[in-house]
């Protein structure tokens, strides 16, 4: 077991909290997702507990579940994503700033100049969550009766990739000579128009703003469907995945690893981060409280919404008192699809007993003191179930000061984690080499 490797960790705000009861929980800030002054105050404090990144994940669509379980959502309302890291870029110095895109949706010209701004802005602190659409929801919202099929989405996104990393090298990095003498702002032997015509997608190029700080902002992945996963081998710089137990850590980290290097990538180039939700407590019994208090804050109706959505079919229609049916493959994500009716398979739930589950939040928990969050978050470490961590917090702020200001001096006690960060740049803290371009090599 390699004991010198440090863990990575990003926070993932959804936009606050991923569980549904988060707003009503006692002390939390119930307009914490949609007021600039809360995220200033969690970047701050972020930054200060030395996190890697802050990761906003994002939606395309508001009516993609019955009013009655809208009604109660708090992620209804939320800040664009690029928008509010811009705003955060200007009152944080360090902490990496990662943001979704949708290949399915988007253009590529406008990603790339998006993310390239903010590289700029932020001094080289971007990532692109790079994600294919599973909302089928959100067709509505960008002129599509139908959603484009799983197998569609992806297909697309891997020439997005190619589309945007190649807008990015279309300018070298000393491109911009300013000669004021000579009256030459930039060297046009230095600039390469793309002209990219693919089976998806025509883009000219290039695009009106300078190569990223960063060479590329950090490529992030979030899918753990076959397709999700041949994807981040090839392409991804880090991997947002959800895996429930340590065994199913080991068993993904192998398979995308493995994968990398058919791709003749280094293993190191690549950093697997599953979503972890985090309850810190003087002892595991009053962690466990605080869970069962914030689960008991979740309305049936949010919860049987979210089961629907991850299974991809109305579950309103099952009887709730028992086991759940046969589920039948649909277009929407695959993996979340998987990981419910194997949590269902495996602890022998009824779908009430699912639901409530699923709308507070199912996937991998650690529950206990800072101690015992930090045993299990080394051990994941050690015996390659991960590289880190994007942490979830339960409410806010109280959930995230209890991990910046408890769990992390434990894990720093341990050597396990950073005591300040290594450089300025998103891909000098994650230990990442910027990429060469592909058009000016030298």
């Amino acid at each position: 077991m390699d004991r010198s490797r440090q863990l990575r960790l990003g926070a993932f705000l959804r936009p606050v909290s991923i569980h549904t009861g988060a707003w009503r929980y006692p002390g939390a800030f119930p307009d914490a997702n949609f007021n600039i002054a809360h995220y200033k105050r969690f970047a701050q404090t972020l930054e200060r507990g030395r996190f890697d990144a802050i990761f906003l994940a994002d939606h395309l669509a508001v009516l993609n579940m019955p009013m009655d379980a809208l009604k109660r959502s708090a992620t209804t309302p939320s800040f664009e994503p690029m928008t509010l890291l811009s705003a955060l870029a200007a009152v944080t110095d360090h902490i990496g700033l990662i943001a979704t895109a949708s290949t399915t949706y988007e253009e590529p010209y406008h990603v790339a100049r998006r993310f390239a701004s903010l590289d700029h802005i932020s001094g080289g602190r971007a990532g692109w969550n790079l994600v294919t659409t599973s909302n089928p929801d959100s067709a509505r919202n960008f002129g599509h009766d139908e959603h484009m099929a799983h197998g569609e989405r992806y297909t697309r996104a891997r020439e997005f990739y190619d589309v945007v990393t190649g807008l990015w090298d279309g300018w070298a990095d000393d491109a911009f000579i300013r000669d004021v003498d000579a009256g030459v702002f930039f060297n046009p032997d230095r600039l390469h128009v793309l002209n990219h015509k693919g089976p998806e997608l025509t883009v000219r190029g290039p695009v009106n703003i300078a190569r990223p700080v960063q060479g590329w902002p950090v490529i992030v992945q979030a899918g753990s469907s076959e397709a999700g996963r041949q994807i981040a081998a090839e392409t991804a710089e880090a991997v947002f995945t959800s895996q429930g137990t340590l065994a199913d850590g080991q068993r993904f980290y192998a398979d995308v690893k493995a994968r990398m290097e058919q791709f003749g990538r280094d293993r190191d180039h690549l950093k697997i981060l599953p979503g972890v939700f985090v309850v810190v407590g003087d002892t595991l019994d009053e962690a466990r409280r605080k869970r069962a208090l914030l689960d008991s804050l979740v309305h049936y109706d949010s919860a049987i919404a979210s089961l629907s959505i991850a299974l991809g079919h109305d579950a309103s229609k099952f009887d709730p008192d028992a086991p759940l049916p046969e589920i039948p493959e649909s277009n929407a994500s695959q993996s979340g699809r998987e990981r419910a009716i194997a949590l269902a398979r495996r602890e022998n739930l009824t779908v009430r007993q699912l639901a409530q589950r699923l709308g507070g939040y199912a996937g991998l928990t650690m529950l206990g003191t800072p101690a015992m969050i930090a045993d299990q978050m080394e051990e994941w470490l050690v015996t390659e179930g991960s590289d880190g961590f994007n942490v979830m917090f339960p409410y806010l702020p109280g959930g995230l000061d209890d991990f910046v200001d408890r769990v992390v001096p434990e894990l720093q006690r341990r050597g396990l984690f950073r005591q300040e960060y290594e450089g300025k740049t998103l891909r000098e803290n994650l230990g990442l080499p910027r990429p060469a371009n592909r058009f000016f090599p030298n």
